[in-house]
């Protein structure tokens, strides 16, 4: 019965394989350590309150409890309990009699209590394997110690219990959850110690929990969080993977229990047989004539007569041998010293190899949570029970030192659990309904942020009706979707070529591009530079901000050679523009951050001209000024001449299409087409769709640089969706269901939730670990169920904006089928932005809306390359080319 550190290192390594198997969906009905899931996805975090009661069934005896859990800044638990007798006739009779008796108890326990008429949810401590599917229900796979109650197997324990509630019309108990009593240690130690990831009972039986990651349970739907796992380790060896060391002696105990081949580890660990094998070693010395002269008494051949509280006693310092004389008398025999020193070893043995097979099977699981978080060392506290740790003088010391002997790497704190696993099943239920009641109140924020089929097809009806407003010469100026003439009026046909410049501004980053066009086999060679753009001069003066636009195409021009070529130049001017004309554009508005004054209302072509002139060093032939959107529509044109539509969904939103001339009263002729720039992240500045509006929309518009202004690209757009979420976490946090209720400074600042954020959070990919460190990075400190949480509010906020992008493409797309009188339309829409490119969801999204709601459009999407650079690029050789043709 010694074992040498090798060969608990090789236990260790069995007991880890025997994990992993319990946990694969193939290998798991075949593994011998159940891994139970228990569907406890969450440990305590203080804010748990209310009464409950718990019932413990299991150990030598059974409990009824009363739990009341405070919260008020410190974490406080009273408890009232009462112990019941299980008399063997109960536990080893009719199932039904079973869960009766247990009924009976519970309503003697609210009686005295005085608890009759409360409604309180209950938590049941229950001892035994279940395979449960939800917290609330549990299967019983099989009895172990002394229980054999006929007809509860393969039955759920908590209908039973409900079924023998009934009976008594006068208590009125919600049972929430079933715990496994090692959940309850661990869920007990967590609350005083929130490192407490395990739970390990010693104690009449033997068994372990600990916390999972969901990616490893293949027995449950789901990757996000992490599950506390019952392993039942007390079955380890059963498929014969201990037989090298169990002994003669572990066999003939199995062969007389109530249920022989099954817990076979158990069997070599727990109080209910670490008597019963010093009995059969003492038998078999006495036997060969080693101890007490020879002499055999009845008692020692009786099961059951040495038990653990006399090995216990054996074992004890200093008093050991005085015990030890005592408790052999009574079982009838003389012994001598030399008798009881001996005796006394065999104690020890027999119970240092128990600790030993404990801290092998322990030192797995830690090994294993330390692998599962990556680290070289683990720091992790765990929670203890079971009488046998309680009360024999030996047996902690000695486990925890061979534990930490086996996983150096692990910085264990072990932690008495104080009343055991009924207060944990209390904080189960605790825990399982705060998450219930937090759960509702988040769904309740999240629900504002689903759109039912009708809002989107309201969203898409106002879209139209504002389209046509904005296009007609009498309501155009009150129209919120300003829908202004382009005087682009032709595609790319592939005969385009020459060298051109573009510049391209409408972001923090302004650049410059000389691009080379080829005709016939429509090739195009662009090189560009980047120039950035300093806050004080988006934001100081006009003259300021193009004189720095003209500095910057001086150090292009230099960088490339061109200082005194006269070229062609397309500027794309990313913001809404009243054109009269393709090369005049006056600007309506800034937006995006830009603030720079004496710039409203001017012509962004002239105040161009006038830096150049102020520099005079070179000149320009400025011929077109352009929308960036429109320029992603050229650049698809160019590729695929069914795109008449150009999309932008990144830092801001808009959208350009083209229209028939006849339909735009504000523009002379009506033979042809021309690109229209709707400017639709205007739409709803006039309260048309305030119903969908939530107040977390009107606080980002409220700190906005344009309170009022653009609120459906508030609602769609990159630069506005993280700081929608920002605002709906530091609401959930001060409702106390996020961040343990502690608003961080980093959340109260504007902005740090950047959109790029909301991509890598809701990537499929990521484990719930990542979004973790993305939360640190922004000083925000979460759990795994915080991270699920910021998980679900990043998809509803950019699925909404998917679905709001779709719902106001479906408007244009079903015009342009109206308006060509066609059955069905096939049209290409030209995209770009980085929340279409880079979201993982948001393009998927956005095309699933516009199918439901255009059914009668084949719509193919098309990624758009550098619109703004190539696509001015090709404006303008366009123009140049209408140009040519007029002269002619």
């Amino acid at each position: 019965m010694r074992l040498s550190d090798e060969t608990l290192l090789d236990i260790m390594a069995r007991f880890q394989a025997e994990m992993q198997k319990g946990l694969g969906k193939d290998t798991n009905p075949t593994a011998s350590v159940k891994m139970l899931p228990t569907f406890v996805r969450a440990i305590p975090d203080g804010s748990e309150n209310g009464e409950f009661l718990s019932l413990d069934l299991g150990g030598s005896k059974f409990r009824v409890l009363k739990v009341q859990v405070s919260e008020e800044g410190k974490r406080n638990v009273q408890m009232e309990s009462q112990f019941y007798p299980t008399p063997n006739e109960i536990i080893r009779g009719n199932g039904i009699e079973l869960f009766e008796y247990v009924a009976d108890c519970l309503a003697d326990f609210m009686n005295t209590k005085g608890l009759k008429h409360k409604r309180l949810p209950l938590g049941l401590t229950f001892s035994f394997p279940c395979r449960q599917t939800k917290l609330e229900e549990g299967v019983l796979l099989s009895w172990t110690k002394k229980f054999k109650a006929r007809g509860v197997q393969d039955t759920d324990v908590v209908s039973c219990l409900t079924r023998a509630m009934k009976r008594h019309k006068d208590i009125n108990v919600d049972t929430l959850a079933l715990v496994n009593d090692t959940v309850g240690t661990m869920m007990t130690c967590a609350y005083d110690d929130p490192y407490c990831e395990v739970g390990v009972i010693i104690g009449t039986g033997t068994n372990a929990c600990y916390m999972e990651d969901m990616s490893n349970i293949d027995l449950v739907e789901g990757d996000e969080g992490r599950m506390c796992i019952n392993t039942e380790w007390g079955a380890f060896g059963d498929d014969g993977a201990l037989e090298d060391i169990r002994t003669e002696f572990d066999r003939e105990l199995d062969l007389g229990s109530l249920n022989p081949g099954k817990q076979l580890f158990e069997k070599m660990i727990s109080g209910l047989y670490l008597g019963e094998l010093v009995r059969l070693i003492l038998l078999k010395m006495a036997k060969a004539g080693l101890l007490f002269g020879g002499e055999k008494s009845s008692a020692l051949h009786t099961k059951g007569k040495i038990e653990t509280r006399h090995v216990a006693a054996m074992e004890k310092y200093k008093e050991g041998l005085a015990n030890t004389r005592e408790i052999l008398t009574d079982l009838g025999l003389e012994p001598s010293e030399a008798d009881c020193i001996a005796v006394q070893h065999v104690c020890t043995i027999v119970s240092f190899r128990s600790a030993n097979l404990c801290a092998a099977a322990l030192a797995a699981i830690l090994t294993r949570l330390r692998e599962n978080k990556k680290l070289v060392r683990l720091r992790t506290t765990v929670g203890m029970d079971g009488t046998l740790y309680k009360i024999h003088p030996q047996y902690p010391k000695r486990l925890h030192k061979v534990v930490r002997r086996l996983v150096p790497n692990c910085d264990v704190r072990f932690l008495l659990s104080e009343s055991g696993s009924a207060k944990g099943a209390a904080m189960v239920t605790a825990v399982a309904s705060r998450v219930q009641a937090q759960r509702k109140q988040i769904d309740k924020v999240l629900a504002l942020f689903r759109l039912t089929q009708e809002q989107l097809v309201g969203v898409q009806d106002k879209m139209r009706a504002e389209l046509e407003y904005g296009l007609k010469r009498d309501t155009h100026s009150l129209a919120t979707v300003k829908m202004l003439p382009t005087y682009v009026c032709g595609m790319p046909d592939g005969t385009e070529k020459g060298k051109f410049l573009a510049l391209d501004l409408g972001g923090t980053n302004f650049r410059v591009l000389l691009v080379k066009i080829r005709s016939g086999r429509r090739s195009v060679r662009m090189y560009n530079k980047i120039f950035a753009i300093p806050l004080e001069i988006m934001q100081g003066t006009g003259e300021e901000l193009f004189d720095h636009i003209v500095q910057c195409i001086a150090d292009f021009l230099d960088y490339m050679g061109l200082k005194g070529a006269q070229l062609p130049l397309g500027f794309t001017f990313s913001f809404p523009c009243r054109q009269a004309s393709i090369d005049k554009g006056t600007l309506i508005g800034w937006t995006k951050g830009f603030k720079a004054t004496d710039c409203e209302g001017e012509d962004v072509v002239d105040m161009l001209r006038e830096a150049i002139k102020r520099r005079n060093e070179f000149d320009l032939d400025i011929v077109a000024v352009v929308n960036d959107t429109v320029g992603t529509m050229m650049t698809c044109g160019y590729e695929d001449p069914n795109c008449e539509i150009g999309l932008i969904a990144g830092t801001g939103s808009n959208l350009c299409y083209m229209e028939e001339m006849r339909n735009i009263e504000l523009v002379e002729g009506d033979e042809g087409k021309m690109c229209i720039n709707t400017e639709w992240g205007g739409f709803g500045d006039n309260g048309c769709i305030d119903d969908i509006r939530t107040q977390y929309d009107k606080e980002v518009d409220e700190g906005s640089l344009n309170p009022g202004k653009q609120r459906y690209e508030k609602m769609t757009s990159g630069m506005y969706l993280g700081e929608i979420v920002r605002q709906i976490l530091i609401d959930l946090t001060k409702q106390g269901l996020l961040f343990r209720g502690q608003i961080s400074e980093r959340l109260r600042t504007r902005g740090i939730f950047e959109t790029k954020f909301l991509s890598q959070i809701e990537s499929d990919r990521l484990a719930l670990l990542q979004v973790r460190r993305i939360l640190q990075q922004l000083g925000l400190d979460s759990t795994c169920e915080d991270s699920i949480v910021v998980k679900e509010v990043c998809g509803a906020v950019s699925r909404r904006a998917a679905q709001l992008c779709g719902a106001g493409l479906a408007a244009i797309v079903e015009k342009r089928r109206e308006d060509q009188g066609l059955e069905r339309l096939r049209i290409t829409v030209g995209v770009d932005g980085t929340l279409y490119k880079l979201h993982p969801h948001f393009s998927r999204i956005l095309q699933e809306t516009v199918k439901e709601l255009a059914p009668r459009c084949d719509v193919t999407f098309m990624l758009s390359e550098d619109g703004s650079g190539k696509g001015a690029a090709l404006i303008t050789a366009v123009a140049k080319r209408l140009q040519q043709a007029w002269k002619n």
